[in-house]
């Protein structure tokens, strides 16, 4: 850090160290207030399809807002609830009620706290993709599920279970609110529109504002936060420390883990979003401990889990954030709406909230790399659906942990199957020639690195080392995979990810040398479509070649 302290400390105090103006604090301010306006809708809804009630939402957003902006490790994260915590939260409240539900969150702010001071920040690489793609598409499919209730305006109790859902939902379709329909529909329609022709003013805040204004225009017959939860009360709640059940310690060890690793692998991936969004680099282990300080007071003033959240920190940049102020000031347009305008909130239709409910479920499912995934190896395919599977018809913990099992089985058994043993013959010798650099002639236009070994899931974070130094680097990379003797999911998503690097940085990555498997695997996820075929070569030679021919061309 120019500021020369430690780069260990929270973002935001490195980040004023630098320097911060009033030009950066009125890039923050605007910022601050768009997320703070976008937040409130999805923490009601979030806090709604969770079984609780829609302040738990905001009051969560608040407390969790500031602390992650105050502590954490991200110079743009914006933190609150999240839909990834939906399906898990109404499960622990179904079972274990609200005192449950703050000690579950609470023990999961501890793990994540160690997690931070451990330095584990990175072992969040140890998730395999189809594990994360698994259960977001999971959950994003839960998610909606739980929200045709309101979006149709029934008047029944839905199951936790999603095939008993489905099934009650189906037999009371004909008790559905032409009200509701109608204004779900509208609102559901609006938000498509909205995000795809206008950017500057977030589809969310259109919706909330629009769709209210029109259910009290019309006097719409439909289900609002005031009717079925009595409003919401101005002011935050008293600091209250939950109740603490010893008899629950050991049953909610395992939705605590599944908690902390959520919140882990989310924040995570949103700051990494946000760094390639905001051109940075944030500290994970900075991020994790600022995540877990948030989660332990959350429940303190009856807030929900927590975690970095993909879409507001999204709308964040965008807005023009500056720094770790514009999520403080997000909190704080918060803690303003709740204190003066409460009132109001009341109005919010629930048809109104499931429709934007349905957007952000479409938003975080995923729903493309589900292709992707079939392109791989049928490993990865059955890591994919066993997580995805069990995610929607048991349980998320259970998905995971599954998940995990399997993708570990399966790495033991790719690393197995690359120890060969062979004779070396004539043929073999001559067949290496063209793969040896002794003898190449290798320009100053060109810069080789190498893989050795297998590169599955755990290890792809060390081509951080080439796209870090990007700037530096000359016109051609050339990445020879002659010893890479394995590759899965995981590591065909990090080389594709460089190579977009690579090309935002004006840069071309070129490919030489794979070897049996991982050249049929990126034949298979269309690699030559994506790269262009061309700058994938047989060996190093072809590769300088190709190299040349990339510099000729300019």
């Amino acid at each position: 850090m120019k500021s020369g302290l430690p780069a260990w400390l929270p973002r935001s105090v490195l980040t004023l160290s630098e320097g911060y103006d009033r030009a950066a604090l009125a890039a923050d301010l605007i910022a601050g207030v768009t997320v703070g306006l976008v937040a409130l809708p999805l923490a009601m809804a979030f806090a709604i399809a969770s079984g609780l009630t829609p302040q738990a939402g905001i009051y969560c957003a608040i407390i969790t807002g500031f602390i992650i902006s105050a502590l954490g490790g991200s110079r743009f994260q914006v933190g609150g609830p999240t839909g990834a915590f939906v399906v898990v939260v109404s499960g622990i409240v179904a079972k274990y009620g609200i005192d449950g539900l703050f000690m579950c969150t609470l023990m999961a702010g501890v793990i994540l706290v160690v997690m931070g001071l451990a330095g584990t920040g990175t072992a969040v690489k140890y998730i395999p993709k189809p594990v994360i793609i698994g259960f977001a598409n999971g959950i994003a499919l839960v998610i909606a599920s739980t929200q045709v209730k309101d979006f149709l305006g029934l008047e029944i109790a839905v199951p936790g279970e999603f095939i008993e859902r489905l099934e009650v939902i189906g037999a009371n379709l004909g008790s559905v609110s032409p009200d509701s329909l109608a204004l779900g529909a509208a609102t559901l329609l609006l938000l498509v529109l909205w995000s795809r022709y206008v950017k500057r003013i977030p589809a969310y805040i259109v919706a909330l504002f629009a769709g209210t204004g029109a259910a009290f225009v019309f006097q719409l017959d439909v289900a609002t936060v005031g009717s079925r939860f009595g409003g919401i009360p101005p002011g935050l709640p008293a600091f209250h420390v939950p109740v603490f059940r010893p008899e629950l310690v050991l049953t909610l060890i395992s939705p605590a883990l599944t908690v902390a690793m959520l919140g882990a692998i989310e924040s995570l991936l949103s700051a990494v979003v946000a760094d390639r969004m905001g051109g940075d680099r944030h500290n994970p282990n900075t991020e994790l401990f600022a995540q877990g300080v948030a989660n332990i007071l959350s429940p303190m003033f009856g807030g929900l889990p927590a975690t970095g959240a993909l879409a507001r920190t999204a709308t964040n940049i965008r807005a023009g954030a500056r720094s770790p102020m514009s999520g403080i000031i997000h909190a704080v347009t918060l803690l303003g709406v709740l204190l003066f305008g409460a009132r109001l909130a009341a109005y919010v239709p629930l048809p109104v909230l499931a429709a934007i409910l349905f957007v952000v479920a479409w938003n975080m499912g995923e729903w493309l790399e589900i292709g992707e995934v079939f392109k791989q190896s049928y490993a990865d395919i059955l890591v994919w659906t066993a997580t995805f599977m069990l995610t929607v018809l048991a349980d998320l913990t259970v998905a995971v942990e599954v998940g995990m099992v399997l993708a570990a089985l399966l790495f033991i058994r790719r690393v197995a199957n690359t120890t060969t043993v062979s004779r070396v013959t004539h043929a073999y010798v001559e067949a290496g020639r063209p793969h040896i650099l002794q003898d190449k002639v290798i320009s100053d236009y060109v810069a080789i690195f190498r893989i050795h070994g297998p590169f599955l899931f755990g290890g792809t974070d060390k081509l951080h080392e080439i796209s870090d130094r990007a700037d530096e680097l000359p016109r051609v990379v050339v990445l020879r995979l002659r010893n890479m003797t394995a590759v899965d999911a995981t590591g065909l998503s990090a080389i594709e990810e460089l190579a977009d690097e690579l090309k935002a940085k004006g840069r071309t990555l070129v490919l030489c040398g794979a070897p049996s498997q991982p050249l049929a695997a990126m034949w298979k996820a269309e690699f030559h479509a994506r790269l262009s075929e061309a700058n994938i070569c047989a060996n190093v030679q072809a590769a300088l070649d190709r190299a040349a021919a990339v510099v000729g061309e300019l």
